[in-house]
Parts: structure tokens; sequence; C-alpha cells
């Protein structure tokens, strides 16, 4: 195969799971009106861990102390930005809902910041300005009503994905990234789970969009999503594969028209380019400006494009 259609093709992979991401806001959404939600995500990221066993076999016998530590701390920042979002869906668009999770990609340069003691360069706070006031015409446009709990909860959702970024990009730092990956979703099946059998005490699910709602999200949300963007990393840079992946959010608000029939105010589409715009700017922007002794990090993510990191060199 020529180079140029390999790439191409990975691209238009890259497309679709970018695509799938955006899908599974308007599922969940419609999921979670028919059975629990604790319990919804425990199946998930059942389905999900057997899927990416499947995929990755390897994976399960790389499993050393180190990884299942760090895993385990990754897993449980992933479980509460699931949580977050997935009960805020239930209180907010799905479009929305996309558009406000996509924030965890401006917020993570400054949350870093905190425990770095480092201003953030002026990439961070163009991108987080264009989203803070995208965010604020989103949320306020007559279409779709003013700001509601599950906006607030979704945007909570955002700052534990930043946690949870830059918890990979510390203590899961130099750790194979499959059998990471394999304890993170794990951690969040056995959390998830649990808590919704002692809450919820839930059968299994009795309807077919459920069960497709699983499918799609455990299986090619997560799984098949993971096999994609690391094939990618060997043919694009992580540049290119986040700007890409940056479309997940705009399929998000896509497929709320198309299958939800959400509209969004021209206000509100205004402040969704913002915050498009804002991803943009703090993803690739800060790449290309750097300062001495520090390297910028596309760091991939499970739950999204690929957030922003910065790293002392060496």
């Amino acid at each position: 195969m020529k180079v140029a259609t390999r790439r191409w093709l990975i691209i238009a992979a890259l497309v679709a799971v970018a695509a799938v991401w955006g899908a599974t806001f308007v599922m969940v959404k419609d999921a979670i009106a028919a059975y629990p939600v604790w319990s919804f995500l425990g199946l998930r990221f059942l389905v999900a861990t057997v899927a990416f066993v499947v995929l990755f076999p390897s994976a399960l016998r790389r499993i050393d102390r180190a990884t299942l530590i760090a895993g385990l701390v990754a897993g449980l920042l992933l479980a509460a930005g699931y949580a977050f979002q997935t009960f805020g869906l239930a209180h907010t668009s799905a479009s929305r809902s996309a558009f406000i999770t996509g924030m965890f990609v401006v917020i993570t340069p400054f949350m870093q910041a905190l425990f770095m003691r480092r201003m953030p360069r002026w990439p961070a706070w163009l991108g987080v300005g264009a989203a803070v006031v995208g965010l604020v015409l989103l949320t306020g446009g007559a279409g779709l009503g003013g700001w509601n709990t599950g906006d607030s909860l979704v945007l909570l959702c955002a700052v534990a994905y930043s946690a949870h970024m830059i918890a990979l990009g510390s203590i899961g730092r130099g750790h194979d990234v499959r059998p990471l990956t394999l304890v993170q979703l794990a951690t969040v099946a056995v959390v998830c789970g649990s808590i919704g059998i002692v809450t919820e005490h839930p059968g299994l699910p009795t309807t077919s969009g459920v069960w497709i709602a699983l499918a799609v999200t455990g299986v090619l949300a997560s799984a098949v999503a993971f096999a994609v963007q690391t094939y990618a990393q060997k043919h694009l840079s992580p540049t290119q594969t986040a700007l890409v992946l940056i479309g997940e959010p705009a399929f998000g608000g896509l497929f709320g028209w198309l299958l939800a029939g959400e509209v969004l105010s021209g206000r509100g589409l205004a402040g969704a380019a913002l915050i498009l715009a804002g991803m943009a700017a703090s993803e690739l922007l800060g790449v290309v400006i750097a300062r001495r002794n520090e390297e910028d990090v596309l760091e991939p993510a499970l739950e999204g494009p690929p957030a922003h990191l910065l790293e002392q060199e060496g």
C-alpha cells in the first residue's frame, strides 16, 4: 500500500473514532433513561475490558505491581469523570454535554500549572479564554435554555478528565500503555459495577437500545478506538492525530441534531465554534511554542482528544 493511501485511510479511521465518540452522547442519554447509571457504566466498562483483552491479549500478562498502582489511581479518576458525565447527561442535552466535556482539553494545562507552579503560556490562555466565552454563549442560548444541573455535572467531568490526564502524564509515564489502559478499564468496571449492585440492584438490560449502547461504547468507543489511536501514532504526528480527534464535540452536536432533534441557536453554535477553536489553540499552538528545557506532549486519552501536557526535558 502506498504511503499516501495508508495515511488517508488512517485519517479516515480517526475521523470514524471521533464520530463514534460523538454519537455515544445521544446513545448513552437514551440508554440511561431505561437503565440505571451506575449499572450501565459497570456493564459498559466490563464489555470494554473484555474487548480490550481480546484485541490485546498480551496486556494481561504484562501487568506488574507498578502498573497496577498507576492504573488504579488513573482508573478512579476516569470513573469519576464518566460518572459525572453520565449523570449530567440525564439533565442536559447530548450536544451541550459533548462540547462541555471537550473543555477538559483547555482545563488540563491550568490544572497542571497548579501542581507545577508554572504560569501557563499564552496559547493556553488563548485556548481557555475562547472556550470560556464559548461556554457562556453555548449554555446561555435561547434554543436550549440556560445553565442547568446537568451542565455543572458535565463540567465536573471535564475537571476529572483533566486530573486523569495529569495522572497519566506523571505516575503513568514510563509504563507500558496497554496493560496500564487495561487496569484503568477494569477499575472503572469494578467501581461502577459494585456501586450499581449495592445501590441499584439491577437485572440485565431488557431493551435492545441499551445493549446496542453497551456494544458501541464498550467495543467501538473504547477498545477499537484505542487500537486505532495506537496504530495512528506510528504513522501520524501527535498534532495531526489531535487535530482530527478534536472533532468529537462537533460530531456530538451533529448526532444530537440528527438523532435527538436537538437544535442549537445561532448563539449556541457560535459558542460551540469558540470551544472548538479554544481546544485547537490549546492543543496545537502549545506544541509550537516551547521554553528551554521543556517538552510539550499530547497525552492520548481514553475519553476524547489528546490533552496538552508540559514536561521537563531529561
